[in-house]
């Protein structure tokens, strides 16, 4: 058994003291510590916050030599017990790696844990002790002995399940509900006072309640225990899964508050993030890519499946919500418009498809910068549109003698998550084929007749996603019931520039490839000063002075330089935005049946 021991010294020093315990060490053991953490597809060096290794055997002091950035060598000999001592600065509120302070503890096993290579697949365990007085434990981590505040020993069967389980410290708020034997607690960090915490936690209860059924039916559920942890802040959004448990951000104005009318739009980004990062208690994190089986902490896991796993996960996130009645049709389907917003605004969209973003995400969508949206699509956005696709085509399909229901995106999930292995896009495509019953998808879209049954989802599948054409999504759209309406973009979209308020002046923040802004000469970093005779300061004062009848000088500081660009007679259709409506007229029956299915609540 591997031991570890984590404390707090001083909290204000935002540092934790880990020792270290390897019973019985390799000769010149080696140690790691992982340069990434699942679910956040960056390597981000974890080992640049521990303090130097000290290492004794026996009493005596031993050396410890680095072998690279993340691996370093012991010159013990024999197998006498080994004991190394380092701290670990803590100080990202991000859900990714540690943080501490007076008021707050929370870490990832990846920032803080070293590894004994050769030892990853023995026990360990951990003893967490030495926090100031009141502080509470919060993890998903199987307790040994702890007391009543969670101080003690926590185990675990490997390294791999060590680190897959964060842990939350302090005073927070604590509350907890049960489903199907699985007992859920929910840890909130930062809240005001008149939080609502009763509707977060119904509300919550409700997902898991949906989504365990949804994956299992009345069959067992393979955990018995889930924490989500809830870090409020002035500002913030984000989460990371867990096999049994989530971190989470948001901030305080998203929470729902005793007494003070409800923010509806931000406490529906809040319950689709736990919707989200519940689901992928299933999906990534037991329902995972070959590439990830088993992962490589030393280096970037590539895997072209990122659409599948973080795609399919933001459709069904929302879905969630709309089943369980958390929202309604209406306001799902705004919802859907804004994503598909966000792709069809991408330029990137156009040359690089959603698998090679899905590969690149290591360089390009965790390293966002003023070009990204010429660069790349998003796996999230575009993956999601490309579950919906695959979903309404099936929804198409004659019902199955199975059920007597048509087929849909469901019942391709369950069948992956039967395979009870890590899956490939062929496995996807052959669950498509067997959740079709065998129904080519030619029958919505043409395809070689030289292709058989799976042979034409597998074209289907590769096309969206390894292609770069628009999704048919009008189409398919109409044929639940659902109308695609274009309304004008605003004035920047039209341009082509996303323009926003940086130092208290407005400042193009990134221009798109082919528009109108980069033909006119506009640059990121751009400071806009007047259009035509008209000084700008606000956020309408370039609607407010444009003239759309000719064109005009507008004034910018580039580089402290005023530069003198011309703003030219633009099209009235450029930069449409797109509203998606239940139709009213001309609906079939079958499609208002189809649509009954798809926004069931």
């Amino acid at each position: 058994m591997i031991d570890y021991r984590i404390e707090v010294g001083d909290a204000h020093t935002h540092r934790f003291q880990v020792t270290m315990r390897v019973a019985s060490p390799q000769p010149g053991q080696t140690l790691s510590l992982p340069v990434w953490i699942p679910g956040s597809y960056l390597v981000r060096e974890f080992a640049r916050h521990l303090s130097p290794i000290k290492a004794t055997q026996g009493g005596q002091p031993v050396a410890v030599t680095p072998v690279d950035k993340c691996t370093w060598r012991v010159g013990n000999a024999g197998r006498g017990a080994l004991t190394l001592r380092y701290e670990v600065y803590a100080f990202d509120t991000s859900v990714r790696t540690a943080f501490l302070d007076a008021r707050r503890g929370f870490f990832n096993g990846t920032s803080v844990f070293l590894k004994a290579e050769g030892f990853e697949d023995q026990p360990q365990r951990v003893r967490i002790t030495g926090l100031p007085k009141g502080w509470r434990v919060a993890t998903a981590l199987p307790a040994v002995k702890v007391n009543a505040l969670g101080w003690g020993d926590y185990a675990a069967p490997n390294y791999d399940a060590l680190i897959d389980h964060p842990v939350e410290l302090g005073t927070f708020w604590h509350g907890e509900f049960t489903v199907r034997g699985v007992r859920h607690e929910f840890v909130v960090a930062g809240a005001t006072d008149d939080f609502d915490d009763q509707r977060l936690l119904d509300d919550t209860r409700r997902i898991c309640e949906a989504q365990i059924a949804f994956w299992h039916g009345r069959r067992k559920v393979p955990f018995d225990h889930y924490v989500f942890m809830l870090n409020v802040v002035d500002d913030g959004y984000g989460g990371l899964e867990h096999r049994q448990s989530t971190a989470l951000i948001c901030g305080r104005r998203d929470l729902p508050r005793t007494g003070r009318a409800l923010n509806k739009d931000s406490y529906t980004t809040l319950l689709g993030l736990i919707s989200h990062e519940y689901f992928h208690t299933w999906n990534v994190k037991r329902l995972k890519p070959v590439e990830f089986a088993p992962y490589d902490y030393t280096q970037e896991n590539f895997t072209r499946m990122l659409w599948f796993f973080e795609g399919f996960t933001s459709y069904y996130d929302d879905q969630f919500l709309l089943r369980t009645g958390l929202i309604d049709a209406p306001t799902y389907l705004k919802l859907l418009s804004k994503t598909i917003n966000q792709v069809l605004s991408t330029p990137g969209r156009l040359t690089y498809s959603v698998g090679q973003a899905s590969f690149d995400a290591w360089t390009r969508y965790y390293r966002q910068d003023e070009n990204t949206a010429n660069a790349t699509v998003s796996y999230y956005t575009k993956g999601s549109l490309v579950a919906l696709a695959l979903d309404l085509t099936l929804r198409q399909l004659p019902a199955t003698a199975e059920g007597g229901q048509s087929p849909n995106l469901d019942g391709v999930m369950l069948r992956l998550w039967k395979l009870g292995r890590a899956i490939t896009q062929a496995d996807v495509a052959q669950a498509l084929a067997d959740e079709a019953g065998q129904v080519p998808p030619a029958q919505v879209f043409s395809a070689p007749a030289s292709l058989d049954v799976l042979g034409c989802w597998r074209a289907l599948l590769d096309a969206w996603t390894e292609g770069c054409d628009d999704l048919p999504l009008p189409a398919l759209l109409r044929t639940q019931g659902v109308d695609w309406h274009t309304q004008a973009g605003s004035l920047p979209q039209r341009l082509g520039a996303r323009i926003g308020e940086r130092s208290g002046a407005q400042q193009v923040l990134a221009v798109m490839h082919g528009s109108v802004a980069e033909q006119m000469g506009l640059s990121t970093g751009d400071e806009l000063l007047a259009l035509g005779e008209w000084r700008i300061k606000r956020a309408d004062d370039l609607a407010q002075w444009h003239d759309a009848s000719r064109a005009q000088p507008l004034l910018v500081s580039r580089d402290q330089r005023v530069l003198t660009l011309t703003l030219p007679v633009l099209s009235a259709t450029g930069g449409d935005t797109m509203v998606l409506t239940v139709a009213n007229t001309q609906v079939d029956a079958q499609a208002l049946t189809r649509r009954a299915a798809w926004l069931k609540a």
